[in-house]
């Protein structure tokens, strides 16, 4: 049966769709001006030949915006609260690793604390919470939690840095403590574990089927800091229950690579396919570990489930992030090691973002500029846009709860989510642009230290 609220989503989503498609002209409901335009007499040869290139770039984003549409309406949006398939008792165990450099200890002890709690209020009895630091973060002496610190003098055989040499670190032979069937969860330090995701994860280990996995992220979770940021990345949230999951529960494959936290992991495949990557993947270390695992045949699942972060809090570091993302997709599609086959719409998907100022040249050619193009090819870049704009809408429904927010307020941030497109658009550009010329080895860390974080206790 066909739940309401997918129902409605899916109508809303079509509305947005034919709505955007018919005011931009692609459906051709009227006669066009230049409809009689011959360009290359109008622009010459050589004019009409850059503005026709131009154009076909906004193309280079199609096949992500596909795998997010079909995502969306093909996959139950508004899933119910997730039900075990099985006992928690009889999961293998599972290590919840949270790595940190170390620079906001109270954080990451809060929230190592708070993770511990989620999963004993489920029902887990076979885990323990890890927080792999640069330095000591001192945490609470328990049975269930373990703090590894990265000795400075650790150098991996490929010389990989950052947050994959503390990674690569876990695996060594004398600091692991998991067998090879044991799972790992993989976290950022302001990551929260919520019970859903803890009963996803049971089911995915459960399961055994596949042993890489990914759920969902969002972000307007208690306490906003940063509302432009965190309505921006609502189309990030739509990125996760689109593309991500279509990619996952269709194809079982990271097509265009997954996220960084909330990550699970098999132990025992994690060890061979290594975080040891060299400097190329130590920048967008989780992205050249899924095109790695994806070379070598593994196959990959999505989890339901969501867990909590928080945006950026700063314009900044907004900026910062997006063009690190840029940096590190850069060095692993350039990479050798990784074939052609296996990085192709990760490699596509990229260059729609590195040309991206050119691509949105085309809202200031188009109107001085007209091109006639065939039926189909506007229609199809219509809905790039179309589905770009709705992900904010839809991450937007899915961030927030309608029963708390009530209807205005929900509208509201609505609103305000399409409101950050410009916002989004002006710091993605800039990304580019820094990231292409900047150094691409640097890996800039995002704050997300709350002033105002609760303390947290321990369950026994």
């Amino acid at each position: 049966m066909i739940r309401i609220r997918h129902l409605c989503h899916c109508v809303l989503m079509c509305i947005v769709i034919f709505t955007f498609e018919a005011s931009c002209g692609a459906l051709r409901l009227s006669d066009f001006e230049y409809s009689e335009v011959n360009p290359w007499v109008e622009y010459g040869f050589t004019g009409a030949v850059v503005l026709y290139l131009l154009r076909l770039l906004t193309f280079l984003a199609l096949p992500q915006v596909i795998f997010n549409m079909l995502g969306m309406l093909l996959y139950d949006a508004f899933p119910d609260k997730v039900t075990l398939k099985g006992s928690p008792l009889l999961a293998p165990f599972v290590c919840v690793r949270i790595v940190t450099r170390g620079d906001y200890p109270e954080l990451v002890r809060a929230n190592a604390l708070r993770n511990m709690n989620t999963c004993l209020a489920v029902g887990m009895e076979n885990f323990m919470v890890e927080v792999v630091s640069d330095r000591p973060v001192h945490l609470a002496k328990h049975a269930r939690l373990r703090e590894v610190v990265v000795p400075s003098s650790y150098q991996t055989k490929s010389g990989a840095l950052f947050k994959a040499r503390a990674l690569q670190y876990c695996l060594e032979d004398d600091v692991n403590m998991l067998q090879a069937t044991d799972w790992v969860v993989h976290l950022d330090e302001e990551t929260l574990l919520t019970e859903n995701a803890v009963r996803g994860i049971i089911n995915f280990v459960l399961d055994g089927r596949h042993l890489f996995g990914q759920g969902l992220i969002t972000y307007a979770n208690e306490n906003v800091v940063n509302w432009v940021t965190t309505l921006a990345d609502s189309f990030r949230v739509a990125d996760d229950m689109g593309k991500l999951r279509f990619q996952f529960k269709r194809f079982h494959k990271p097509y265009f690579s997954w996220k960084g936290s909330y990550v699970v992991t098999q132990l025992g495949a994690e060890r061979k396919v290594s975080f040891d990557n060299g400097l190329d993947g130590s920048i967008a270390e989780d992205c050249f570990f899924s095109m790695v695992a994806f070379q070598e045949g593994y196959t990959f699942d999505f989890i339901e489930g969501e867990m909590w972060e928080k945006s950026p809090f700063t314009f900044w570091d907004f900026l910062q992030q997006r063009k690190r993302w840029m940096q590190g997709i850069w060095l692993v599609v350039h990479s050798p090691v990784i074939q052609l086959r296996y990085k192709a719409l990760l490699l596509i998907s990229l260059y729609s973002w590195v040309t991206l100022p050119l691509a949105m040249s085309n809202l200031v050619l188009a109107a001085f500029f007209p091109l006639p193009m065939p039926q189909l090819l506007d229609i199809l870049a219509a809905l790039s846009g179309a589905v770009s704009l709705y992900m904010y809408v839809f991450g937007v429904l899915k961030s927030f709860s309608l029963y708390r927010m009530g209807y205005a307020r929900m509208a509201l941030c609505i609103v305000g989510a399409l409101c950050t497109v410009p916002f989004n658009i002006i710091t993605e550009n800039i990304a580019v642009i820094w990231g292409l010329f900047g150094n691409k080895h640097r890996f800039y860390v995002v704050s997300k230290q709350m002033n105002n974080a609760r303390p947290e206790t321990l369950t026994v």
